[in-house]
């Protein structure tokens, strides 16, 4: 009977077709917020953008934290009168900058001069003989040059002033000093008159070097290093015993390689 009442079946037929509607309204709900999201990230939208906007921000922030870490990690100086914290929680002082000076002459406006430079070295030479003085007492293999031993050894008796990194950066200056100390104060002065950094004196000091070595014939700078009590507990540096090596070659191919003479005795 309901089957042929035609009011009946419109009745079901209104009926189904509002439950397909519900259905359908539903499913485009559910499917509305995943059609956003992928229209937007296909067409680089907002939400594809933010996404990538947070994630770049992220990288800005550890990069920058990374470049304050490095800043932080500079040298210590005794002169100075603030500290940082260092990786393992220690205090270390903070090193003042080292600027051209002539000789005898103090820094002012909380940098160092190159005197205060060159009496680090020494003060390494005597960290080095109180080393070998222990390692005698204990019965240890005793070092005859400045290494990491000596260095860790510095730093235990409060002088983190002292480290690898400076006093290899510089010991070709300081070679200059202990074997020319007329030369090496004359280009103190030199580059103090024409207001040069400290970078560009430290870059001088190698030509004067590979002349020196030049003189001996042969260019071994390491055989001038070890015939000088100050120098032999240094090792060379790379770069002084490349441009050695280079200056010898020219030497060779132009036929102007001289007979190698004694080294000078210190």
């Amino acid at each position: 009977y309901a089957a042929n009442d035609p009011r009946r079946r419109m009745l079901l037929l209104s009926d189904n077709q509002a439950n397909a509607l519900d259905a359908f309204s539903q499913e485009g709900l559910s499917e509305e917020p995943v059609q956003q999201e992928r229209e937007a990230a296909g067409s680089g939208g907002e939400a594809a953008v933010g996404r990538r906007v947070g994630k770049g921000k992220q990288l800005s922030i550890k990069r920058n934290n990374r470049k304050k870490k490095k800043k932080g990690e500079g040298y210590g100086d005794p002169e100075s009168g603030s500290s940082e914290t260092d990786s393992s929680g220690a205090e270390r002082q903070r090193e003042h900058p080292f600027i051209v000076t002539e000789p005898g002459e103090l820094a002012r406006a909380k940098k160092n001069g190159l005197d205060y430079l060159f009496h680090l070295y020494e003060q390494c030479r005597q960290f080095l003989l109180q080393v070998q003085a222990l390692a005698k007492e204990r019965g240890d293999k005793c070092p005859t040059k400045v290494t990491n031993q000596v260095f860790r050894y510095a730093k235990k008796m409060g002088a983190c002033y002292i480290n690898k990194p400076k006093m290899r950066h510089y010991v070709h200056c300081y070679a200059f000093h202990c074997l020319d100390e007329e030369g090496s104060n004359a280009l103190r002065r030199a580059h103090k008159e024409r207001g040069e950094n400290v970078g560009a004196w430290r870059q001088a000091c190698y030509k004067p070097l590979v002349a020196i070595a030049a003189r001996h014939g042969t260019w071994d700078i390491d055989a001038v290093f070890n015939a000088h009590p100050r120098l032999a507990i240094w090792y060379v540096p790379t770069k002084l015993r490349q441009l050695c090596h280079l200056a010898r070659s020219n030497a060779t191919a132009t036929g102007e390689l001289q007979p190698p003479q004694p080294p000078a005795i210190f």
